[in-house]
C-alpha cells in the first residue's frame, strides 16, 4: 500500500512537475531554414535605417524587411560570419574574405570586396568572425589578427597578435579584443595595449563585455560574470549562476532596459533584469527554433533577435501580448478561465488547473475535475464550474460535484432571485439552489430536453435557447421554475454552424452566419443589427460566440481580427474597436473562443495550446512607414527583371507584366500590417484591407500609371503613402516614330500603287485595245475569209460554169464533128457515083475540120485556163500515163460519161470502158475507190 502511495505521489509531482515549467512568455515567432529559404546557422545580426534586418547566414547574407526574405550568396560561396551595418553600407566578413554590399536603383545589392587588394596577406584559412564601427574606421576581426579599414581614405591596417584573438568588443568609445592566454587588450593608436592579464581572462573565454558604472561587466563561457574595476577583477554574481554552471554561453547583449540577455549552446536563452534576476527563460521547448543561440540582437522597437545553430526567431519584448504555450500537452485546450481569490483558475479539455494569478508558478490540476471544462462562473462569492460530468463547486483546490445526471455548459443567475440559479446542461435546463449556505441541485424544468449550451434569460422569465441544429427556442417558465408553460420555435433567423446567444445592456443578441440579431422587447422578435452585423460583412464569419466582460464590452471574433463594443461615455451608441490578430495565429477553437479579463486591461484567451494574454491599453502604433521593397517586371514564362525602386520608372511594352512588394518593417508575432493599394489608371478605387504585401498587375496597357499603398498597423493608419509613378511603353510599331514611318510607307506605299494601278490600266488599256483590234483583225480576217469564200464560191462556179461552157464547148465540137463526120459519109456516097473536084475539095475541108489532134489543142488549152495544173498534177502522181490517158482524165474531170466521151475520142462505148479500165490499173487504185472520185479529188 505504501508502495502504491509513493508511485502516486511521485506522478502527481511530476505531473505538476511537467505542467509547472512552462511559463507566460512574449510572443515568438519562429523561422525555418524553409521559410527564408537559407542556411541552418545564423553568425550575426544588424538592421539598417529602413529597420531591415540582415543575417550572416551559412549560405550568404539574409535580407528580411518584414514581408519577404532576399538571400544574397557570399562572393566567395563561403559561409557568411559576420554582418555590420554601418551608414549605407552592409559590411561583411567570411572565409579569407571582407567587403560591404550596397543597395542599388532596383533595390537590389551589389558586392564590393575590400580584401581583393591584399589577399596574398591573408592567412591560410582565416575567416572574419566579427565587425564593429569605429567612427570612420570598420574593425574585422579574424581569429588571428584585425583589419581596420579607413571608409574616408580607403585604406587598410592591419593590427597583428601574438597568440591569436578568441572575439572582439566594442565598449562605449574603446575597442577590446582577447587574446589566448594573453588576456584582455584594448586597441589604440592601431595597436595593441595590455588591459588585464588576470589568470581568469587568460584562461576562460569571454562571450561579451559591458560598460557598467565601476568599470567593465565582463561575461565568461563557462563562469558567469566578472567586473573590472580599477584593473581589480571580481566575481558578479546572478540568479543563474549555477544553470550557466552547467553549460557553455554562446552570445550576450545587453537590451536598451538594461536587461541582460545570454546565449547559451544547449539550454536556450536566459533573460535577466538590471539586477540579475531571471525574467525569462526560453528553450526549444518553449518557442526557440533551437536550444543553441549563435547570435542575439535587440532591434529599433526592441524586439529581440535570436540567431540560432537551426532558424531564426523574434521576441516580441515590448509585445501588450504574453502567451504560455503548453508544448507537453499536459495543460491542453483552454476553455475557460476565472481570477478568483487571488487565483487563476484555468478549465480546458484536461480538467481544472489553478496557480498564484501574482507569480510565474505551474498550474496544479484539481482533484476531481480530470475531463472537459466548458466553463467558469462566480456568484455571491462562489465558483461555479460546468464539466462535461456535471456541476461542480471550487473551493481554493477542492471541487464539490453539486450535480452530476448530465454535462453542464453554463450557469446563470435569474433576475431578481440572488439563491437560484439555472444551469444549462446537455439534456434541458435544471435549477440549482441555495440551502443552509450550501449549493444544492434543485430540479430538472420539465418540457425541455434539447441541449442548452447557449441561454439567457429575460425579466419577464422567459428563456431564449440557442441550439446549433434544432433552431431558436423560447420557453416561458412557471413563476416556480419547474414546467415549461409554453414553448416556441423561432422560424427566422434561423439556426447555423458556431452560432451564439448572449445577454448584453439587457438586450439579448443571436448571432450566426448571416449576422447578429438582437431582441425586440415589445414584440419578442429578433431583428438584424447592422452596426454589428458589420463585423461578418467585412471578415470571413468563423463563429457566433458572443462574450460581455466585467467591464460591459462585449466581445466578437471573425477569420482576421477580434472585435469588441463599448458604450460611448457621450452617447448610448457602441463604439467599435478591432484588434488585428487572425484566429490562425492564436490555434483559437472555432465556436469555442473564450476570453477572460484579469484586470483593467489585461484579457486571457484561451487557445488549443494554452493561452495568452492581451493587454489593450498597450496597442497604441508605432511609427512606423510603408514602402515599396521591390518592382519586378518579366514576361510570361521569364524570370523576373528587377527595376527601379524609386519613385518613377519607365517600362517596355514587353514588360508591361509589372509585381509591386511593399513592406511595413514590423515584426510583430500577432498583430500584422494591413495593407491597400490603388493603380491609378487601371483601378478606380483601393482595394480591400489585406495582410498581402505583393501586387500583381498583368497585360497592362501602354499609358502613365501611378501605383500608391497605404497600410495601417493594430488598427492605427500609418501616416505616408508609398507612391511610384511609371510608364508602359508603347510598342515600337505604336510610336510616333513608328506613326511617322507608317505615314511615308503610306505615302510611298501609295505613289507606288497608285503608280502601279496606272500602270495596271495602262496595260490594261493597251491590252483591251491589243485585244479589241485582234478582234478586229479577226473580224478583218473572217471577213476577208468570207469573202475570200464567196471569191472562191464564185471562182468554183466560175470553174464550174466555165467546166460547163467547156463541156458544151465540147459538145458543140463533138456534134459539129459528127456533123462533118456526117456530111463528109454522105459526100463520099455522092463522090462514089459522080466524083467531081469540087466535091473533093469540100472533103478535104471537112476532114481538116475535124482532126483530132487540133480538138484535143483547143479542149486542153480551155480545159487548163478552166482547171489550172490538173494534167501537171496527174501526170506527176501518175507518169506512165499517155496523152490519151491524160486526156481521158480532162473528160472525167468534167464529170462526162463514157456514152459522152465515146464519140470525143471517136471510140465505141466499149473502148471507153477498156481504157477507164486500164487507167484505173495505171493509177493503182483500189477496187472500192471510185475512178472519177479519184479524178475530181486531185
Amino acid at each position: 500500500m505504501n508502495n502504491r502511495l509513493l508511485r502516486f505521489i511521485s506522478f502527481a509531482f511530476l505531473f505538476h512537475f511537467s505542467i509547472g515549467i512552462s511559463q507566460e512568455l512574449p510572443p515568438i515567432i519562429k523561422y525555418s531554414p524553409i521559410s527564408y529559404e537559407g542556411g541552418n546557422q545564423n553568425w550575426m545580426i544588424s538592421q539598417d535605417t529602413n529597420q531591415y534586418l540582415y543575417f550572416a547566414n551559412n549560405e550568404g547574407l539574409l535580407e528580411f524587411n518584414g514581408s519577404s526574405w532576399s538571400l544574397y550568396p557570399s562572393p566567395n560561396e563561403t559561409i557568411i560570419r559576420s554582418v555590420k551595418i554601418i551608414g549605407d553600407r552592409i559590411y561583411t566578413g567570411c572565409y579569407m574574405e571582407f567587403g560591404f554590399w550596397k543597395r542599388q536603383v532596383n533595390g537590389r545589392l551589389k558586392y564590393t570586396s575590400l580584401s581583393s587588394k591584399i589577399k596574398n596577406k591573408f592567412i591560410n584559412d582565416e575567416i572574419l568572425w566579427n565587425i564593429i564601427s569605429y567612427d570612420q574606421w570598420v574593425v574585422f576581426q579574424s581569429l588571428n589578427r584585425i583589419f581596420i579599414f579607413d571608409s574616408l581614405k580607403g585604406t587598410l591596417i592591419i593590427v597583428p597578435t601574438k597568440n591569436g584573438i578568441t572575439k572582439s568588443y566594442k565598449v562605449n568609445n574603446s575597442i577590446y579584443f582577447q587574446s589566448l592566454n594573453g588576456g584582455l587588450f584594448e586597441i589604440e593608436s592601431g595597436k595593441s595595449k595590455l588591459v588585464s592579464d588576470n589568470l581568469v581572462l587568460q584562461k576562460n573565454r569571454i562571450v561579451n563585455i559591458f560598460s557598467i558604472d565601476e568599470g567593465l561587466l565582463i561575461q565568461t563561457e563557462f563562469n558567469g560574470f566578472y567586473k573590472l574595476a580599477n584593473a581589480v577583477l571580481t566575481k558578479y554574481a546572478t540568479a543563474i549562476d549555477g544553470e550557466l554552471a552547467s553549460t557553455n554561453v554562446y552570445s550576450s547583449i545587453r537590451l536598451s532596459d538594461g536587461s541582460l540577455v545570454i546565449g547559451t549552446v544547449s539550454k536556450g536563452i536566459f533573460i535577466l533584469n538590471k539586477e540579475g534576476n531571471l525574467k525569462y527563460h526560453i528553450t526549444q521547448v518553449t518557442g526557440l527554433t533551437n536550444n543553441t543561440a549563435l547570435s542575439l540582437f535587440e532591434d529599433f522597437d526592441k524586439n529581440l533577435w535570436v540567431g540560432s545553430d537551426n532558424g531564426i526567431n523574434c521576441i516580441n519584448l515590448q509585445s501588450p501580448i504574453h502567451s504560455r504555450t503548453d508544448e507537453t500537452g499536459n495543460l491542453g485546450t483552454v476553455y475557460a478561465a476565472k481570477i478568483y481569490q487571488n487565483k487563476l483558475y484555468i478549465g480546458t479539455n484536461q480538467g481544472l488547473f489553478y496557480k498564484n494569478s501574482a507569480t510565474n508558478e505551474g498550474f496544479t490540476l484539481i482533484n476531481g475535475t480530470k475531463g472537459q471544462v466548458w466553463s467558469l462562473f462566480e456568484h455571491d462569492g462562489t465558483l461555479f464550474c460546468g464539466h462535461d460530468s456535471g456541476t461542480f463547486v471550487i473551493n481554493d483546490a477542492n471541487a464539490k460535484n453539486i450535480y452530476s445526471s448530465s454535462g453542464t455548459w453554463k450557469i446563470q443567475t435569474i433576475p431578481n432571485q440572488k439563491s437560484v440559479l439555472l444551469q444549462g446542461n446537455y439534456s434541458g435546463v435544471s435549477v440549482i439552489e441555495k440551502v443552509n449556505n450550501q449549493w444544492i441541485f434543485r430540479n430538472k424544468i420539465k418540457g425541455f430536453d434539447y441541449s442548452s449550451r447557449y441561454f439567457e434569460i429575460d425579466n419577464a422569465l422567459n428563456v431564449y435557447v440557442s441550439h446549433e441544429k434544432q433552431g431558436l427556442f423560447r420557453l416561458q417558465l412557471d413563476p416556480k421554475l419547474l414546467n415549461v408553460r409554453a414553448l416556441s420555435t423561432y422560424g427566422s433567423p434561423k439556426s447555423g454552424k458556431n452560432s451564439g446567444l448572449v445577454k448584453f445592456n439587457n438586450t439579448i443578441y443571436y448571432a450566426y452566419k448571416e449576422g447578429i440579431f438582437k431582441l425586440n422587447a415589445k414584440t419578442k422578435q429578433f431583428d438584424k443589427d447592422k452596426l454589428l452585423s458589420s463585423v461578418f460583412e467585412k471578415d470571413q464569419y468563423t463563429s457566433g460566440k458572443m462574450i460581455v466582460d466585467n467591464s460591459n464590452k462585449i466581445w466578437l471574433f471573425s477569420k482576421n481580427y477580434i472585435h469588441y463594443f463599448s458604450l460611448s461615455k457621450v452617447s448610448n451608441q457602441l463604439k467599435q474597436n478591432v484588434i488585428p490578430i487572425p484566429a490562425s495565429l492564436t490555434n483559437a477553437m472555432p465556436g469555442f473562443e473564450n476570453i477572460t479579463q484579469i484586470s483593467n486591461f489585461d484579457y486571457l484567451i484561451g487557445t488549443t495550446d494554452g493561452y495568452y494574454v492581451l493587454n489593450i491599453s498597450d496597442l497604441a502604433s508605432q511609427n512606423y512607414t510603408v514602402s515599396i521593397t521591390e518592382v519586378t517586371t518579366n514576361k510570361l514564362g521569364e524570370k523576373s527583371n528587377y527595376q527601379s525602386v524609386k519613385n518613377e520608372g519607365e517600362f517596355r511594352f514587353s514588360e508591361n507584366n509589372i509585381s509591386f512588394d511593399y513592406s511595413v518593417p514590423e515584426y510583430n508575432k500577432y498583430i500584422k500590417a494591413e495593407y491597400q493599394y490603388l493603380l491609378e489608371g487601371f483601378q478606380e478605387d483601393w482595394s480591400e484591407w489585406g495582410t498581402k504585401s505583393t501586387a500583381n498587375f498583368k497585360n497592362l496597357s501602354p499609358g502613365d500609371y501611378v501605383f500608391k499603398v497605404r497600410a495601417k498597423f493594430a488598427n492605427s493608419a500609418i501616416e505616408n503613402t508609398a507612391i511610384y509613378s511609371f510608364t508602359i511603353l508603347k510598342p515600337f510599331y505604336r510610336t510616333n516614330l513608328a506613326l511617322f514611318i507608317y505615314f511615308l510607307l503610306l505615302m510611298v506605299g501609295s505613289y507606288y500603287i497608285h503608280k502601279a494601278y496606272r500602270r495596271y490600266y495602262h496595260k490594261q488599256r493597251e491590252k483591251l485595245i491589243e485585244e479589241n483590234n485582234r478582234l478586229l483583225e479577226i473580224k478583218e480576217l473572217e471577213m476577208e475569209q468570207q469573202f475570200m469564200k464567196l471569191e472562191n464560191e464564185k471562182l468554183a462556179l466560175d470553174v464550174d460554169l466555165k467546166n460547163k461552157e467547156l463541156a458544151a464547148s465540147t459538145m458543140s465540137l463533138n456534134s459539129k464533128n459528127e456533123l462533118l463526120a456526117f456530111i463528109k459519109e454522105d459526100l463520099k456516097k455522092t463522090t462514089e457515083n459522080s466524083a467531081s473536084l469540087s466535091v473533093k475539095s469540100v472533103i478535104r475541108t471537112i476532114n481538116k475540120n475535124i482532126t483530132e489532134e487540133d480538138s484535143w489543142k483547143v479542149f486542153k488549152e480551155a480545159f487548163d485556163v478552166a482547171d489550172k495544173d490538173f494534167l501537171k498534177k496527174i501526170k506527176q502522181e501518175h507518169p506512165l500515163l499517155t496523152p490519151n490517158d491524160l486526156r481521158l482524165c480532162a473528160y472525167l474531170r468534167l464529170n462526162l460519161s463514157s456514152k459522152e466521151i465515146a464519140p470525143l475520142l471517136n471510140i465505141s462505148l466499149r473502148s471507153v470502158e477498156i481504157k477507164r479500165y486500164r487507167l484505173r490499173k495505171k493509177m493503182d487504185l483500189h477496187h472500192e475507190q471510185g475512178l472519177v472520185e479519184y479524178i475530181l479529188a486531185v
